[in-house]
């Protein structure tokens, strides 16, 4: 499947003016000590923000500043062709969007340059496609939770241009670990009764997150888990709750789930976690890049539902439900065995 060493980094992007132009080792170094020298090789890029980092303290600077949509598209495909990336990972600040679902609206958002419409990650979306139909096929890894691999739009188009697209939004934290305790007690015949689940955080995310229209897009996400798995739903709140800058990197989750046990009798799940927010997401990113190349390699484009199964908290494509990591492990397992095979009937 290839090591993780065999991972190379070609260019990365951002938005923040405090970033753009210094060598990714740099940046890296103001958060983490151990920091491999190759990313010295690396300059930050600017990217394209189209207003993502409202209301952040973070002065944001874009190439949509200056250029139009087609002209920032033009620009990126441009540098790509030069890059020649195999995989393009999107982990853009949570955004506040709506999906197209329509080819010929997309491409007229685009066309007509309808800033206020189109998100970042949609526009580097559309782009990996563009370069897909004209170059070697690429994969895009979508780790938020705007609608990619769940929006029909961009499934025909990446079906049409040779793309892979695995999404949307990584589970990594506690959302994982909720689905899976679902799944016990749906196995075990409990009646679910609520489920609370919040976390709170200290990153920039968990700061963007307190706008009400990106909390809005990640409530839903998280939220999925609940009638796809247990097959109704039940109250429930399941969604980011708060900044606090003094927890850095490592998000409180808290989590409450009361249900009916054999006779009615209620009892309670009561769970406390610290977890690395970052660490997490990077293992998680590291696995998927790995899988993308496995779904360019078998020619799997459009959606890769075993892969997004597992490591998606809203995995496309659109109609296909959520359903607990300890299943999607298997989905996932069987997806790499019929690889294998195929490798081994080659020598």
């Amino acid at each position: 499947i290839g090591k993780v060493e065999e991972i190379e980094f070609v260019a990365t992007y951002d938005v923040d003016a405090s970033k753009i132009g210094k060598t990714a080792y740099d940046v890296a170094k103001m958060y983490y000590n151990d920091v491999p020298t190759s990313l010295s090789k690396i300059t930050v890029r600017k990217g394209v923000h189209l207003n993502s980092l409202r209301g952040m303290p973070i002065k944001a600077e874009g190439l949509d500043d200056e250029l139009s949509l087609e002209e920032c598209v033009n620009k990126l495909l441009k540098e790509w062709e030069e890059l020649k990336p195999d995989v393009v990972v999107n982990i853009c600040t949570t955004e506040q969007f709506k999906p197209f679902n329509d080819v010929k609206e997309l491409k007229r958002a685009i066309t007509n340059d309808e800033k206020n419409r189109v998100t970042a990650t949609q526009l580097y979306a559309y782009t990996a496609i563009l370069y897909s139909g004209t170059n070697e096929p690429l994969a895009f890894i979508n780790g938020i939770p705007t609608a990619i691999a769940n929006d029909k739009a961009f499934i025909e188009l990446a079906k049409e241009n040779s793309t892979v697209i695995l999404g949307d939004d990584g589970a990594t934290g506690a959302t994982p670990l909720t689905a899976d305790i679902l799944e016990h007690l749906a196995e075990r015949n409990r009646k679910v009764r609520s489920i609370a689940q919040f976390n709170i955080g200290g990153n920039m995310d968990f700061l963007a997150l307190t706008d009400l229209g990106r909390n809005e897009s990640k409530a839903f996400t998280k939220s999925r888990i609940v009638e796809d798995i247990l097959g109704y739903d039940v109250p429930h709140y399941i969604r980011p709750t708060g900044y606090l800058k003094p927890l850095g990197d490592r998000k409180f989750v808290a989590m409450h789930i009361e249900y009916e046990s054999f006779n009615g009798a209620v009892d309670e799940l009561y769970i406390i976690m610290r977890i690395n927010d970052s660490p997490a997401m990077a293992g998680m990113l590291v696995d998927l890049i790995r899988l993308a190349k496995i779904a360019l390699e078998r020619k799997e484009y459009g959606t890769v539902y075993p892969v997004n199964a597992f490591y998606m908290k809203n995995p496309g494509p659109p109609g296909r439900k959520c359903v607990s990591k300890i299943i999607a492990y298997q989905m996932l397992l069987e997806w790499l065995d019929k690889y294998l095979e195929t490798k081994k009937s080659l020598f």
